[in-house]
């Protein structure tokens, strides 16, 4: 039997190269042969919290080369365990011989994947000499998001904002080395009008983005705000840009960024420009001018997960 590699959190932190990621995106972005069947959504009763809890299951197939499968579980009471409520394993498997090749930590695999596809997009959204970004949001994603982006495009200047203050100071300590200027900023408002690339990561059930303050030629990036009834940029925003999405599987019915802006009557399917798969095949383009505000809304994909663990395995194993 195949030995099955195990690759933790901290193999994942100091093998990241975000332009081979970005890399490995758009070449499976750019792939017809990958299947992905829509993900496993499960809430289950959970008593002894009284709260329910949810698993998701996130399969992705490339026919005699590589898959996997995504396991997720939302427990939103686990604090009380002194755990993160949001728990993963990745399990990437032989596609020949549906044995299991390695089994990944999947929080660190998710972050990192996913601020590979918001700038894979913005290299083909953004303006090619953007050179600032606001960060919205503290989280894990944000360091992730600002070095992704800082790998497509040439940032000199970086801002940060979070409902704490004193957690967006923590972000600029981290990347204080980085070949960027970076630093917190105690409004939205003071910044937004300056930057060329917005990029937003929250949970935020309101709109932190407002369409009042764009400016032409900016690069709206949204990543939070993952389900139906919650959203990053109002209406103005939708009404102001070019709206672009991951994927259409899921980008038109998971999050309130697009499905509110669907259900109000403000956007229409037909107005959405395209979805990465378009992006990366080159059959439909991306920024028309320098003018052009432009709108990305990811929720994230199995495929982004199959192309991130196929490259964790490759690096560890050496391939």
């Amino acid at each position: 039997m195949d030995i099955i590699q195990q690759i933790d959190t901290d193999f994942i932190e100091n093998n990241t190269d975000f332009v081979e990621l970005i890399t490995e995106l758009k070449n499976k972005f750019s792939s017809d042969s990958i299947l992905v069947p829509m993900r496993h959504h499960h809430d289950f009763p959970n008593p002894v919290v009284k709260e329910d809890s949810t698993l998701l299951l996130m399969p992705a197939w490339n026919p005699g080369q590589e898959a996997g499968v995504k396991i997720v579980t939302v427990s939103p009471e686990n604090g009380q365990y002194d755990l993160p409520s949001i728990q993963g394993t990745y399990l990437y498997l032989d596609a020949v011989k549906g044995s299991i090749k390695a089994i990944m930590e999947a929080k660190s695999l998710t972050v990192k994947r996913t601020a590979s596809a918001s700038a894979l997009a913005s290299s083909y959204l953004s303006r090619t000499n953007a050179s600032s970004l606001l960060m919205i949001g503290t989280g894990a994603l944000s360091v992730n998001l600002i070095k992704a982006h800082a790998s497509v495009r040439p940032i000199k200047q970086v801002y940060v904002w979070g409902r704490n203050f004193e957690k967006a100071q923590i972000i600029v300590e981290k990347l204080k080395n980085e070949d960027f200027k970076i630093e917190a900023v105690e409004t939205i408002e003071e910044k937004i009008k300056n930057v060329d690339i917005i990029s937003c990561a929250t949970l935020s059930r309101t709109p932190l983005v407002l369409g009042e303050y764009l400016q032409e030629g900016q690069h709206l990036d949204l990543v939070g705000a993952y389900k139906k009834d919650t959203r990053e940029a109002d209406n103005d925003c939708v009404i102001r840009s070019s709206v672009y999405i991951d994927t259409y599987q899921g980008g038109l019915k998971e999050s309130g960024d697009i499905v509110l802006p669907l259900k109000e009557g403000v956007l229409k399917e037909e107005d959405i420009q395209a979805d990465l798969f378009e992006l990366c095949s080159g059959s439909k383009k991306g920024r028309k001018n320098d003018q052009e505000i432009t709108f990305f809304k990811s929720v994230g994909h199995a495929l982004e997960d199959l192309a991130a663990a196929t490259y964790y395995y490759n690096k560890y194993t050496n391939e």
